[in-house]
C-alpha cells in the first residue's frame, strides 16, 4: 500500500502554481487541458493519466525530477498505515463556503485510489453542484443533511449512509441548526 502519493502530487501542483502566480486558466492553457479538469485535479476530484500529470508539471516550467524529489512513498510490502490525529490534513475545495474538509487517510491499493475524509458542513454552507471521478460513500455522523444526487434528493439523519457514482452531479446541504459531520470515502476509478 502507498499512502498519499496522489494527494502529495496534487497538493504540490497547486502549491507550485500558486508560488509562481500562475492562474488555473494559464496553466490549463499551457498544459492543453480544460480549466475545469485542472481544478478537479488540484482538488482531488479526478486522477488524470500520467501523460496529463507530466504535461501539467512541464507547463509549470519545473524539472520533473525536482518536482518528484520530495514526494514520499511507503514500500508496497507495508500492510498497515497508521496515522496520528495530528497528521490529519485540512484542505479546501473550490467554490465551497462553510465546507471544512479534513483528510484522514489517502492511499493507493492495486491501482485504486482511496481517500477518507471528514466533511463538516456549517448550517448555511453552500457550493455549486459537483461531480467527481469516483464512487463516494457517506456516513452522517452528526446533524441532518439533504443530499441531492442528479434529480433525486435524500434526507440523511445521524447514522444514515449513501453510496453513489459521483460522476453524477451532487451536493450536500446542511438542513439543521448545528454543524453536520459526514465521514466520506472516495474510491477513484482505476488509474490510467
Amino acid at each position: 500500500m502507498q499512502e498519499d502519493i496522489i494527494v502529495q502530487i496534487t497538493n504540490k501542483l497547486k502549491e507550485v502554481r500558486k508560488d509562481k502566480n500562475i492562474t488555473l486558466q494559464e496553466l490549463a492553457d499551457n498544459a492543453g487541458v480544460s480549466k475545469g479538469m485542472l481544478s478537479q485535479v488540484e482538488n482531488n476530484r479526478t486522477i488524470p493519466s500520467l501523460t496529463v500529470f507530466l504535461n501539467i508539471i512541464k507547463s509549470l516550467q519545473i524539472d520533473v525530477n525536482d518536482f518528484f524529489k520530495d514526494i514520499n512513498s511507503l514500500p508496497t510490502a507495508n500492510k498497515v498505515i497508521f496515522k496520528k490525529k495530528s497528521q490529519n490534513q485540512f484542505f479546501e475545495k473550490e467554490n465551497a463556503i462553510g465546507f471544512s474538509y479534513q483528510r484522514l487517510l489517502s492511499t493507493t491499493i492495486n491501482d485504486q485510489h482511496l481517500d477518507f475524509v471528514l466533511l463538516t458542513l456549517q448550517p448555511n454552507a453552500s457550493r455549486p453542484m459537483v461531480s467527481t471521478d469516483a464512487y463516494e460513500f457517506k456516513l452522517l455522523l452528526k446533524g441532518k443533511v439533504e443530499y441531492v444526487i442528479g434529480n433525486d434528493t435524500y434526507t440523511m439523519e445521524e447514522g444514515d449512509t449513501l453510496f453513489f457514482d459521483a460522476s453524477v452531479l451532487h451536493n450536500p446541504r446542511n438542513i439543521g441548526n448545528e454543524e453536520a459531520i459526514l465521514f466520506v470515502a472516495y474510491l477513484f476509478n482505476k488509474i490510467d
